[in-house]
């Protein structure tokens, strides 16, 4: 098991108990070491409270297991308004996204828009092209890489 697998379970009761969810935890090598462990809410939020509140717990785990030989910085933080998908499943209707294409679509690698519908195997996204609006009928297996977006 390696490191990042270890605290995850380390960390899962935390997780377990509330609506927070683990996003990731990464490990960040430098002049300063930093663990980075970004969570969100069920709905996809987060905020400062509750980021304080779960470092907190996360700090009184490290206390007492002491996993990590070497100083470091503990960062309990949001994946960001415009976190990467990482699982495919997780796109569903309302989200507002980024999608990167493996094969074109109507010449097209690259299209953001809203999610109208999200069925097992394709996403229909309504986009703008220049003044319309369009809909592009999506095959999940053509995603190769998703985020969300922020709408302006």
């Amino acid at each position: 098991m390696d490191r990042i697998d270890e605290l995850k379970e380390l960390f899962s009761p935390v997780f377990a108990s509330g609506d927070i969810s683990l996003y990731e935890i990464k490990w960040i090598s430098g002049k300063e070491n930093t663990l980075e462990v970004s969570i969100m809410k069920a709905d996809g939020t987060m905020d400062l409270d509750t980021c304080a509140d779960i470092s907190e717990k996360i700090s009184q785990i490290l206390d007492e297991k002491d996993p990590i030989n070497e100083e470091y910085t503990l960062e309990v933080c949001s994946p960001g308004a415009e976190r990467e998908i990482k699982d495919l499943a997780e796109l569903h209707s309302g989200q507002y996204v980024y999608v990167r294409l493996k094969e074109p679509f109507k010449n097209m690698t690259e299209l953001t828009g809203e999610i109208i519908d999200a069925e097992e195997s394709t996403v229909i996204l309504q986009y703008r092209d220049k003044a319309a609006t369009r809909k592009a009928v999506l095959d999940r297996s053509n995603i190769e890489y998703a985020r969300m977006a922020v709408r302006i």
